[in-house]
């Protein structure tokens, strides 16, 4: 799959279409539409499925170096305000607060992050670690392992240091469900 065949595909859900193309006018530092929203689009046409089929929340990270919760909330109400017409659940997090609460909400530590696009890379499984923004002209992806495992439909594991076996394998199993066809590697 190459990445023009990955984004007419995530485009075709017309959620997917709507938060990239808002994510400009949020007014979020290095702001991107990330992991399930977009693999599980692709999953879902590849199956059968209709393009939202499946997909729990469309989740948005950011970096901005204002840690506070504050800022966190000014951001999650403007992402969510730029999409209440959507009718779905959007998620908004900002990467450079993660380290504050990761080892309190999952016993492990975090360390912290320089970008959004470092979050990317520790995401649980390498089928997650996909990212759209908008750019001029079109929208930029992010994809340290390309889409080889999207297209597969194949759930690997990323063992980076913060890697969780358990809830890798939760993820998987509730993917598992949804989609039959999947291939799911061990922890």
């Amino acid at each position: 799959m190459t990445e023009q065949e990955f984004l007419a595909v995530v485009m075709s859900n017309p959620v997917n279409r709507a938060i990239a193309t808002r994510l400009g006018a949020m007014g979020l530092n290095d702001a991107w539409l990330v992991s399930g929203a977009l693999f599980q689009t692709v999953w879902n046409l590849q199956s059968g499925k209709m393009p939202g089929h499946g997909i729990r929340d469309y989740d948005i990270i950011y970096f901005d170096t204002d840690t506070s919760w504050a800022a966190e909330d000014r951001a999650i109400a403007s992402a969510k305000a730029a999409c209440a017409d959507l009718r779905v659940e959007v998620e908004v997090r900002n990467q450079a607060r993660v380290h504050l609460w990761y080892e309190e909400k999952f016993a492990r530590p975090y360390s912290p992050l320089q970008s959004a696009a470092e979050g990317i890379d520790r995401f649980p499984a390498v089928c997650e670690q996909v990212g759209i923004r908008p750019r001029i002209g079109g929208f930029e992806t992010y994809t340290p392992h390309g889409f080889e495992d999207i297209a597969g439909m194949i759930v690997r594991p990323n063992h980076t240091p913060n890697f969780d076996a358990a809830r890798y394998l939760e993820k998987a199993e509730r993917w598992k469900r949804l989609w039959p066809d999947l291939t799911i590697l061990p922890p």
